[in-house]
């Protein structure tokens, strides 16, 4: 959530950058300047009339204790009609300050400067590109065909059990799953994360404070009966571990990394881009979270996103980063890159991550700070990153490493695996 004492005194700069989000509704940025001074003039009006009833109170005792009962009982009317009236103001003020809150949860952050301008994803730009794109041999297999011949997922039981996008993981399938999970963690904490298995529920204080809700609301899976939602990602629990908290300055940076399944309700479009593993609404996601001290904050997500492509190239898979376009972030981002690794069989480009700075949109929300050197309060920066989504990686590496003996798997994840080859 935007700050509303930087939306008041920059107001013509936050419509410029939510220009470049593509965010058309700038009215609510004059709406929110207009709700702040009313609140503040109702606070001085509340805060005056509260000092004049204290004052009016001490006048009455030391009239009762003069003996002066008429004059008092005057002035006790005088103060019931006061406190009357201070009681509609408290309300007029409670009621402004929700108004001025319902309508800053409807601005998305603010990009950074760095962002460029573009509404389709076909507008972000191409930071770099890396790895080799291998030839396939004759009569190679798109994903979906090779989990077939191997055995590794059940789309129909799973559809059975559940409904359609809920694959069922099994033999070598679940295997490989379970190795690309161990071996991204302990990439991971080898790095210096600690590891965590949050809930894959939250309530909706929590889905608010990541500014899921109520932006992504429909896109989340709802247990209606106690007001908690299934996870889309892991950094929604995690990074709200520190919700409502003062952490030291030294504490700083703060490094979390969990493995959840994610849930999501998305709808997508037809054809190959939802074929078998390209687009599912239960997967696996290995997320890494952190706290950062704010000036050091965008060191840090060019750390993340080193860390994401060392584990990319250890995988061998041939990808490219983009930085998104203003009309392709999220919500809540101030700056993401997206990583794409390269899928030979269908010839495109699959995203298999999001590293994010997120700068102190977020931690207003969860009222995540540290005190500074000099003791003054501040607000946290929140980074997050996929690292890494399972349903596209196992794709490309199916894909690309098939060969006449099976599937190849990259040195890394033997080990892992407890084999070289799936066949």
């Amino acid at each position: 959530m935007l700050q509303v004492n930087f939306i008041r005194q920059n107001a013509d700069f936050v419509k410029e950058r939510l220009s470049v989000k593509n965010f058309s509704d700038l009215s609510i940025v004059d709406k929110v300047v207009e709700l702040d001074e009313q609140v503040r003039k109702l606070k001085v009006e509340s805060e005056t009339m509260q000092a004049s009833l204290n004052a009016a109170s001490k006048e009455i005792g030391m009239l009762m204790g003069k003996g002066e009962k008429a004059q008092a009982e005057v002035k006790k009317q005088e103060v019931a009609q006061q406190k009357s009236s201070l009681q509609q103001l408290t309300q007029q003020l409670a009621d402004t300050e929700k108004q001025l809150q319902d309508e800053l949860v409807k601005l998305p952050n603010l990009p950074h400067s760095s962002v460029p301008k573009g509404k389709t994803p076909e507008e972000n730009e191409v930071v770099r590109e890396a790895g080799i794109k291998p030839t396939l041999p004759e009569g190679a297999l798109p994903h979906w065909e090779l989990i077939k011949k191997y055995d590794l997922v059940d789309f129909e039981t799973g559809a059975k059990l559940t409904g359609s996008g809920f694959p069922l993981f099994k033999g070598k399938g679940a295997k490989l799953q379970r190795a690309l999970i161990q071996y991204f963690l302990d990439h991971n904490t080898a790095a210096g994360y600690t590891e965590y298995l949050p809930p894959l529920m939250v309530n909706e204080a929590t889905a608010y404070g990541t500014g899921q809700l109520p932006d992504k609301e429909g896109q989340m899976y709802h247990v209606t009966a106690d007001g908690f939602y299934l996870i889309p990602t892991a950094e929604v629990p995690v990074t709200n571990i520190y919700r409502d908290e003062i952490v030291k300055e030294s504490e700083l940076p703060i490094k979390m990394t969990a493995f959840t399944p994610c849930f999501r309700r998305e709808a997508g479009s037809f054809g190959s881009d939802v074929r078998g593993l390209n687009r599912v609404h239960q997967f696996d996601k290995v997320e890494v979270v952190q706290l950062v001290h704010p000036n050091t904050s965008y060191d840090a997500h060019e750390e993340m996103v080193l860390h994401v492509e060392k584990l990319l190239q250890s995988l061998q898979l041939p990808y490219r980063i983009l930085r998104l376009c203003g009309g392709d972030m999220s919500f809540t981002g101030a700056l993401t890159y997206d990583f794409e690794v390269f899928s030979a069989a269908q010839q495109k480009w699959l995203e298999v991550s999001s590293v994010s700075n997120f700068e102190t949109f977020q931690a207003n929300r969860m009222k995540i700070r540290f005190k500074d050197e000099n003791n003054k309060t501040q607000l946290v920066h929140t980074l997050n990153g996929s690292s890494l989504a399972l349903p596209r990686i196992m794709a490309a590496l199916l894909e690309n490493n098939q060969t006449a003996e099976g599937i190849l798997l990259p040195e890394v994840l033997r080990s892992y695996f407890g084999a070289a080859t799936i066949c």
